[in-house]
This record gives C-alpha cells, structure tokens and sequence, in this order.
C-alpha cells in the first residue's frame, strides 16, 4: 500500500476505498447502497481503463454492467501528486447539467448513483469498444465520428448552466491542478521530468523552448486566460482519451476537468491530438470552424492546441506516441508556431 493510501485510511476510517482487487468489498459497497440487489451475483470487478485521475471499476453481474468511479485526495496514477477530493461532486453537477440535452447528454453515459461522503459515481457503461487513443498508432478518426465528436462541443457551449450548479462548475482547485501541468510544469528548468528516458534528446528540444522568453510569456499569458471564470460549461480534458467507441457512434466521457470558462481551450485541445496524431488537414478544419461559431476565437483555440501538444510532449501527462526525435521536434516547432501566432 503507498504512502497516501495508508494515511488516507489512518485519517479516513469510515470511508471506503473501492479496489479491483477486492471484488467482494466492491459487490458490498454496491448492495449497502442499493445500487445492486443481495442476490445479484456473482460479481466481477475489473480497471475500466487506463485514466490517470480516479479509480474507475468495471463492475459486471448476470444481468447489466456498471462503471464506478471514485476520486480519492490524489491522482490515481501518481498517488504522490494530491488532487482536489471533491472532483466528483463537479463530474456530478456536469452530468446531471447536459443530461438532458440532444447530442450531449445522450453522447455520454447515464449517471445512476451519486455518493457525495465517499466521492463514488455509479454511470452507465458504454461497452468494450475502447477509447479512441488508438489514434497515435495509426487508426484514423472517420469523418462521422468526427462531425459527432465537433457537434458535441458546438452543442455543450450552448447549454445555459443553472444557477445553482455555477458555483461548483467553476471547479477552480482543479482548475488549478490542471493549470499547473498545462501551464507551467512543462516549461520549469528543474521540474524532475527525465525526458531523455522517454526519447533521448528531447530534454535539448525542451531546454531549447525554454530558453524561447516571447513562447514562454504568451504560455503564461494563455495560463491566466485559462483561470478565469465565464458562462460557458468546457469539458475540460477533450482528448482521445476522453472519447470512447461505441455501437452508435463516438462518446464522451471523464468531464472531471470541466469548469465555467474559455469554450476555445476544448476545441484547441481537440486540435492539438488531431496534430500528434497525423490526422487530415479537413479534420482540422471542421474543428476550427466550429471553434468560430458563435463569436468563438479560432485563434485562441489554435494558441490553446499549441500549448497542449508542448505539454504533451514535455510534461508529466505523456501519450502513448511512439515517434522520432525528430518527429517531436517538429511538433514542438509546430506548437511555438501556433502559440505565437498572432
């Protein structure tokens, strides 16, 4: 057991911490919150996924299956890094905002059962189709699942939040969390990241984009952009990750992310993976005009994939890319190109 999860328990006795390896506490937790019936068993309990937030369990019985999803007061993947505990309940309020309406709420999974005190989300699973990740190895978005995935956040930029969601659909600690590994981890000198032993000679390319003081301010400047409060509900993380095959088409999941803010930094992060991953220029175009519907700036959006290609690259939150040097040197250029651009 780590460091964090012995203190948590020490701390926290009361609450639960859900494990794939412990079926049988997985399978009581559910039935004490009437999620499953006592007699719906046998129960198998898997990782759904390869997120690095959340604990997230496939929980499978005769008769259905379900995701469960608990945030616990660090990031799943690097329980040394802390996380701000109640994601959950902003996940939640970002649910239960869009599930009524067309092409976003039926494009994502179905919140059963929410558990504010043990930070649980019990959802809809939407199969074993994968994400869309697949994408850095070669297998091309088509255009359907394209339009779909474009449609999803012309549509989400739409929705007129509650007023009593508003306050914590700001979701500002996580905001803060994300800030800091978008903004300002990928450019620090000494920040502990051995990028050599990801691919040798990219801890030079790095070096040499943070020696650039005109990307570095307009990075920074982007940072405080991306801090500030609005009226517009951002998924936050639209990534490949974040979007899941499915008999009818793309999904979209995992909004723990999600804010009220700047709609651009969606439609540049969705720009950004489209560039890693060798997509068509026409992709790339559908994704920019979207981004100017409505009074939107397409050239923040391309400021905003510019920075998430940088960070991909040269931050904690690495892809499953497997290209050249070479290849990522010019990607790097790629991104200083469109966060300078005027």
């Amino acid at each position: 057991m780590s460091a964090a999860k012995a203190a948590f328990r020490r701390d926290h006795p009361s609450t639960v911490l859900l494990q794939a390896s412990e079926p049988d506490d997985v399978a009581h937790y559910l039935v004490a919150r009437g999620v499953i019936g006592p007699a719906e068993g046998p129960v198998r309990v898997a990782a759904a996924g390869d997120g690095n937030m959340n604990c997230t369990l496939r929980v499978v019985t005769p008769s259905r299956r379900l995701i469960v999803k608990q945030a616990r007061p660090w990031v799943e993947k690097y329980d040394h890094i802390p996380a701000p505990w109640n994601r959950s309940h902003v996940e939640a309020a970002f649910y239960e905002s869009v599930a009524a309406v067309p092409g976003v709420g039926d494009r994502m999974p179905r919140l059963i059962h929410v558990d504010r005190d043990a930070r649980v989300l019990v959802l809809e699973d939407l199969g074993d189709g994968g994400d869309f990740t697949s994408m850095y190895r070669g297998v091309r978005l088509s255009q359907r699942d394209c339009e779909t995935l474009v449609d999803y956040l012309v549509r989400l930029r739409q929705i007129d939040v509650p007023a009593d969601r508003r306050g914590v659909l700001a979701n500002r600690d996580m905001r803060a969390l994300n800030h800091e590994h978008l903004f300002q981890f990928p450019l620090a000198e000494e920040n502990g990241l051995a990028l050599d032993q990801i691919t040798q000679g990219l801890q030079s390319a790095a070096d040499e984009l943070r020696r650039d003081s005109a990307f570095v301010a307009r990075v920074h400047a982007l940072g405080s952009r991306y801090l500030e409060d609005g009226a517009t509900l951002v998924h936050g993380d639209y990534f490949p990750g974040s979007w899941v095959r499915t008999g009818g088409g793309a999904a979209v999941i995992d909004p723990e992310f999600c804010f009220l803010g700047c709609a651009e930094l969606d439609s540049g992060v969705m720009m950004a993976h489209l560039i890693m991953a060798g997509e068509p220029p026409a992709h790339l175009d559908a994704v920019e005009r979207a981004a100017a519907d409505d009074h939107g700036d397409s050239g923040l959006a391309r400021q905003f994939a510019g920075v998430e290609i940088m960070r991909r690259l040269i931050g904690v939150a690495q892809l499953p890319l497997s290209v050249s040097l070479e290849r990522k040197r010019a990607l790097l250029g790629r991104a200083r190109e469109l966060v300078l651009a005027a």
